[in-house]
């Protein structure tokens, strides 16, 4: 086990939170509900399922059956007034798992869920949109990988939060400065330690030119203004970013000094082809796609995953909802 992945589980057994799992139908859900129960990382609410015995830490639910559902209907109807559905309509809703998984959420009945085993990021995505809407003040949701890479001396020990891997496909630059600034906030709840920003690019201070390259070097500036206490740099490449003997002949008078570990991709195409890079190449443990910017913690899975996968994203889901409480 990673030293990070241990910090997380030890940080989630200090406050226990509640975490929904809708898709328990699937093998590796119910072999993680499993083990999060034996290390006693948080509460679980299974829907699907019957292969499973509840216990202090597992809760088994028909959610179809449920004596909430009237009570979560009426409220779906109040929070998507403007969208116009009827209660009927509200009714068909609360029969797909994640929208009745998020409702439980909303209505503080759980403290997060955690899907996309056997969902699309999408389908996954869509009901907490439309029912937990976003954080105060933020306007773009998206996701992270925490990367952390086994024998590296970059990062902060082989750490690095990667974003936008899962959501936002072409950026614009407003959107990449507040992506970098929920990641930074992030890196710094998970880690422990000061996030520094890297606007990654294919140039290096102007070293190309192209509206790529003004688009990253726009979202940094404008990150630098606005939030001067970060250490950020941009627009960089990836060496430049995180390689200190590099930097010093490519960026010498970069704030960085080649140490980012928060690296911000100028889209999700390059953005998720690295996490996958580094996943497989440099045998990185890749925990996400952690989503920010929603009210709630809602987190998804790639239908790739593995059951450490599960268990390491639920530790996080529950840590997220220990610092927003």
């Amino acid at each position: 086990m990673s030293n990070f992945l241990h910090k997380i589980k030890e940080q989630a057994r200090t406050d226990l939170k509640t975490i929904v799992l809708p898709e328990g139908e699937d093998e590796r859900v119910r072999e993680a509900a499993k083990i999060i129960a034996d290390e006693k990382l948080a509460r679980l609410i299974v829907f699907n399922t019957k292969d499973l015995e509840e216990s202090e830490y597992i809760q088994l639910l028909d959610y179809k059956t449920s004596d909430k559902r009237d009570a979560y209907a009426h409220q779906l109807v109040d929070i998507m007034s403007k969208k116009g559905i009827t209660l009927e309509d509200a009714y068909k809703l609360l029969d797909d798992e994640l929208y009745y998984s998020v409702m439980m959420v909303k209505m503080g009945d759980a403290d997060g869920m955690v899907a996309g085993a056997a969902h699309s990021t999408a389908d996954t995505l869509r009901p907490a949109l439309r029912i937990l809407h976003t954080k105060p003040g933020i306007k773009t949701v998206s996701g992270f990988f925490y990367m952390v890479v086994p024998n590296s001396e970059y990062g902060h020990e082989g750490e690095f939060i990667f974003a936008d891997c899962a959501l936002v496909e072409n950026p614009g630059s407003e959107q990449l400065v507040e992506i970098a600034h929920e990641s930074a906030k992030s890196f710094e709840a998970l880690s422990g330690e000061k996030a520094r920003v890297a606007f990654l690019s294919y140039s290096t201070k102007g070293s190309a030119k192209g509206e790529m390259v003004d688009k990253v070097a726009s979202a940094a500036q404008s990150f630098k203004e606005s939030y001067p206490d970060i250490i950020a740099d941009g627009e960089l490449q990836l060496d430049a970013a995180i390689v200190p003997d590099v930097a010093l002949r490519k960026a010498p008078n970069s704030s960085l000094e080649g140490r980012a570990n928060v690296l911000v991709f100028p889209g999700i195409e390059s953005a998720n082809i690295s996490y996958k890079l580094v996943q497989r190449l440099a045998k990185a443990k890749a925990f996400g796609p952690i989503l920010q910017g929603i009210a709630k913690p809602v987190n998804d899975l790639s239908r790739g995953c593995k059951v450490e996968d599960i268990v390491g994203v639920v530790a996080l889901s529950a840590v997220q909802a220990q610092i927003e409480d």
